[in-house]
This record gives C-alpha cells, sequence and structure tokens, in this order.
C-alpha cells in the first residue's frame, strides 16, 4: 500500500496535515503544563496564605461569619461560571514533629517557592516541607469524617490533599496547612481539540483551494502535452489561468506548440516536395530502362531502381509517422491480423495465423498494418516462416510475429530498432533492405502509446511483439456478462 500520495495536492495536505498535528500535541502539553503550573500556584498561594495569616490578629465574629457563609448570592452567582474557584484550605495543624513520614516523598521544587511566597510577607522562615498524600490516608483529617466524606465524593475515591508545613525561626512547633488537590479542568481538553479542529479545517480548506487553483491549470497543461501530436493544432490555445508562474508556463506552452506544429508542417511540405522531385526522375528512369536490350542488365536497373523507391518510402514513411491527419479508430485487431496474413497466404509465402481472439483497440488502421507487414516480412526473410497470433495480457492487446531463423545476438536487440541497422551488412534488398523495417515498426508502436518488444524463443527463432494499450477484449467481456 502506497501512503504518499502522487500528486502535488495530496503531498501538501498530507504534509501540512502531519505538521499540523505535531504542532498541536506540542501546543496541547504546553497548554497542559501551564494549566497545571497555574493550579501549582493557585494551591501554593492559599496554603501561603493560610501559613501567614496564623499570627494575623483576629477578625470580628461577623467578618468570620461572612466568610464562613460566603460571598453574597449575587457575587456567589458572578464566581459560578466556567471557572472553578479554589477549595478552601483545611484548618491548620500545630505539631511538634515535621508530618512527613520517611515513605513520603518532599517536593524540593514547590518547598523553594512557598519558602520565596513566605519570605515576599515577611515570615521568618526557618523550614518548610511541602509533599503530596492521599486523602484518605491523612490521620488529622480522619477526625472530620463528614468533611472527608464530602471532598470524596467531589473528587473521587483517589482524591489527594498537598500538604505544606512551616516552621519558622525560633519556633518549634510546625504550623501544617492542607488544600485538596485540583484536578485539570475536563473542558481543557475539549477546548484543545476543538481548537485543532477549527485550525485543521480552515488551513486545509484554504490550501484546498490554493493548491486546486495551482494544480488544476498544470493537469491542464500535462493533459494537453501529453496529447499533442503536432497534426491537427488546436484550433484554441490552452487558457491561461491560475497564478502568475503558471501562467507563464502555459504561455510559453503555447507558443512552443505553435513553433513545433508550425515545423511539422513545414517538414511535411518539404517531404512532399522531397518525394515528388525524387520519384518523378525514378520513373523516368524506369521507362528508359525498358528500352535497354540487354535482359539481364535491363531486370538489374530496374531492380536498383525499385530497391532506391521502397527506401524512400521507407524514409518517408518514417518521417510522416506520428503525423496521421484523422485521429485512431476503434478496429478489430483479430480482422486486420487475418487480412495482413491473406495478403502473404496471396503471394505463396509461408505465412500462418494463430490464435487471435476478438480484441478492439483504438488504431491508425493504415500505420498499423504497415508495421506488421514489416514484422511478418522481416520474419519471412530471416526465419523462413511467420506465425501471427493475437492475445490480451493486462489490458494490453499484443501482436506476435514469431519465426525458425537464428534470431538476433542479445548485445544488438537493441541496435537493431535503430535506423539503417541490419543483421548483415549488405544493402540487398533479397537479404534485408536498408535496416528501416524495425525501426518504422517501432516508431509505429510507440505512435499508438505502445511498444515493440523484440526476444528470442527458447526453442530457437526470433519473436517480435507490438504491445499496444487500452485493449478491450470483447470476447472476454461478453463471457463475463454471460
Amino acid at each position: 500500500m502506497r501512503l504518499w500520495p502522487r500528486s502535488m495536492l495530496g503531498q501538501v495536505l498530507l504534509s501540512v496535515a502531519l505538521a499540523l498535528l505535531v504542532a498541536q500535541c506540542i501546543a496541547a502539553v504546553l497548554l497542559l503544563n501551564a494549566a497545571e503550573a497555574r493550579r501549582d500556584n493557585a494551591m501554593l498561594n492559599a496554603v501561603a496564605f493560610q501559613l501567614v495569616r496564623q499570627d494575623a490578629p483576629r477578625e470580628p465574629r461577623e467578618a468570620r461569619l461572612r466568610e464562613r457563609r460566603g460571598p453574597p448570592r449575587g457575587d456567589r452567582w458572578r464566581n459560578s461560571g466556567m471557572r472553578p474557584r479554589m477549595p478552601r484550605p483545611f484548618r491548620l495543624e500545630w505539631t511538634a514533629t515535621p508530618p512527613a513520614s520517611p515513605a513520603e516523598a518532599r517536593d524540593s521544587l514547590r518547598e523553594e517557592e512557598l519558602t520565596a511566597l513566605l519570605a515576599a510577607q515577611g515570615v521568618p522562615v526557618a523550614e518548610v516541607v511541602v509533599f503530596e498524600r492521599a486523602l484518605a490516608a491523612d490521620r488529622f483529617l480522619a477526625s472530620r469524617p463528614r468533611l472527608v466524606d464530602r471532598v470524596l465524593r467531589e473528587r473521587g475515591e483517589d482524591a489527594e490533599i498537598l500538604v505544606a508545613a512551616l516552621r519558622r525561626e525560633g519556633a518549634e512547633q510546625w504550623a501544617v496547612a492542607r488544600i485538596a488537590k485540583v484536578p485539570v479542568q475536563r473542558g481543557v481538553h475539549r477546548t484543545i481539540i476543538f481548537q485543532t479542529l477549527v485550525i485543521f479545517l480552515l488551513l486545509v480548506g484554504l490550501l484546498v483551494l490554493l493548491i486546486r487553483r495551482i494544480a488544476r491549470p498544470l493537469a491542464a497543461l500535462a493533459e494537453r502535452t501529453e496529447s499533442f501530436s503536432g497534426t491537427i493544432p488546436s484550433a484554441q490555445p490552452l487558457p491561461e489561468r491560475g497564478p502568475e508562474d503558471v501562467r507563464r508556463l502555459t504561455r510559453a506552452h503555447n507558443a512552443m506548440e505553435a513553433r513545433i506544429a508550425a515545423l511539422l508542417d513545414e517538414k511535411d511540405v518539404m517531404l512532399g516536395a522531397i518525394g515528388h522531385d525524387l520519384k518523378t526522375p525514378l520513373a523516368a528512369l524506369r521507362v528508359r530502362v525498358e528500352s535497354v536490350e540487354d535482359e539481364a542488365q535491363r531486370e538489374r536497373m530496374a531492380a536498383g531502381i525499385e530497391d532506391i523507391t521502397r527506401t524512400l518510402d521507407d524514409i518517408l514513411s518514417l518521417a510522416r509517422v506520428g503525423r496521421a491527419g484523422e485521429p485512431p479508430e476503434k478496429t478489430n485487431l483479430a480482422a486486420l491480423a487475418a487480412a495482413v496474413v491473406e495478403e502473404f497466404e496471396d503471394m505463396d509465402q509461408p505465412v500462418s495465423l494463430g490464435e487471435a481472439p476478438r480484441v478492439v483497440c483504438p488504431v491508425h488502421v493504415t500505420w498499423l498494418r504497415r508495421a506488421l507487414r514489416n514484422l511478418i516480412s522481416n520474419a519471412v526473410r530471416y526465419g523462413g516462416v511467420a506465425r501471427v497470433s493475437l492475445a490480451t495480457e493486462g489490458g494490453a492487446a499484443i501482436l506476435r510475429v514469431e519465426d525458425d531463423g537464428p534470431g538476433i545476438a542479445e548485445n544488438r536487440i537493441a541496435d537493431m530498432l535503430e535506423p539503417f541497422a541490419r543483421g548483415e551488412a549488405s544493402r540487398n534488398r533479397a537479404t534485408g533492405g536498408a535496416g528501416l523495417g524495425l525501426t518504422l515498426a517501432r516508431a509505429i508502436a510507440e505512435q499508438h502509446g505502445g511498444t515493440l518488444v523484440l526476444a528470442n524463443r527458447d526453442e530457437g527463432g526470433l519473436r517480435a511483439e507490438i504491445r499496444l494499450a487500452d485493449a478491450a477484449d470483447v470476447s472476454d467481456r461478453r463471457r463475463r456478462r454471460e
């Protein structure tokens, strides 16, 4: 399974999503740490306030009652919003020994912070002890079971308290303050998740719009480039859309397309002129050769002229490949192969047609017939026989021509597809010709978006295959429907 997308849109979106996920995880950790720090500071301030006021003058009874009852109802309503209030510390305890047992770990960082808070209020600090303890395990609070039960119901069975003990300079007793630990607000996690979703949707939505604005013109440009053959120039140039950089690229492509089309048109005109200027004198020579009295000499001269004419036809055909004036038409390749084989059978050539299911493929019939003829001619010339067959493989149509000849050396197979490359050095048409047959067949296969593959057979001989994509095996589809 491919995890990394191929398209620019998918790659950018996935990269942004991963970066945003990492950033939000870091932000979540920072927010939770900040919430934890605020909670710790609030608890330390609460216990510090209780330890500072242990020697303050007692307030009047009305003030104490008012503090116990809490703020007026209006203030109570105003303070009952989303921000929870810090619980009040428990009653102070006075003890001659430090409250922490050897098994309880002291919090040195909180001790330093509490010492700084008390020193800022002018409290002479001799020693400070701060640690955490389970609420149910505190023996001092065990004397107030109703209070403990209420806190346990609010905080849960695993509720904990923060214990802070202070021994002042010159004093022998410890003042111990306790406060229930406040859990992290539940809304913090929901806020972080909601913030992540909102940011993700906004950023991804904007990126989708931006990248699609860039990707659409690029996709149109790629499709236009792939489909451009220079045969029939487009009536309209490709519209210039997207950012300025993409517009410049489209503008340059339109100019290049126009130049290529003009060059190809000039090439066609030049080839037509060459063909006319050369074939006309060759035809005149062919007529004059008939006046030669020596029959053997006349036949050699006529064969030479015919050889030049065929070579000229091959060169012109190779130059015109890809410049078909009509679009490809859906053709039954089995019928096309049977028609070409029948032509060779009429000339008493050892050519046979093997398995050929009904396969439909959009092709230029004239060009494909020319390529198949070249392969069959080579097979008959070098291998003595030609066996033609048709098959489908992975959605591709395969026109296969096999012979019983000596084959081609493995290190020369690629060279044989180049122009004017031959298996033997002579240029005699009877023993090999000009060496353009395979080159022309390869160019025709590539014109159809396919390939020409040459391979030696294990049992001897050569196998030549024209592989065409976008084939539809009609007989197979019919059988699947049935």
